[in-house]
């Protein structure tokens, strides 16, 4: 199956956030979500495994009680129901990899 990215509509999710679908299916979905500088991935859990790569800018990421400052080429891994969300310190983006529950697909957050 082939996603082409001319195809995919870019949605406004949260003030200076917004996210892109890239590709999804059954059991797989790639979202490219676009942060401004200052703005907000809010803390959340859901029930699937995430793992985020970090395109281009800076971001002050917490995933459980860890915090960590990460930039391009930084990869993250969220298991499972923990905790994360993050700040963007300088305007960026980031791909999020993941496999959906039941289909749905997940609220804004990196």
């Amino acid at each position: 199956m082939f996603c082409f990215y001319n195809e995919s509509e870019e949605e406004q999710v949260a003030d200076g956030v917004s996210r892109r679908v890239l590709a999804h299916g059954g059991k797989m979905m790639s979202v490219e979500v676009t942060f401004q500088k200052g703005a907000i991935g809010p803390l959340h859990r859901h029930p699937h495994e995430q793992l985020t790569y970090v395109r281009s800018g800076r971001f002050r990421f917490t995933i459980g009680d860890e915090t960590h400052e990460v930039s391009a080429g930084d990869t993250l891994y969220k298991r499972p129901d923990i905790l994360h969300g993050c700040v963007c310190l300088d305007a960026g983006g980031v791909n999020r990899h993941f496999h959906p529950t039941a289909g749905r697909f997940p609220a804004i957050s990196a």
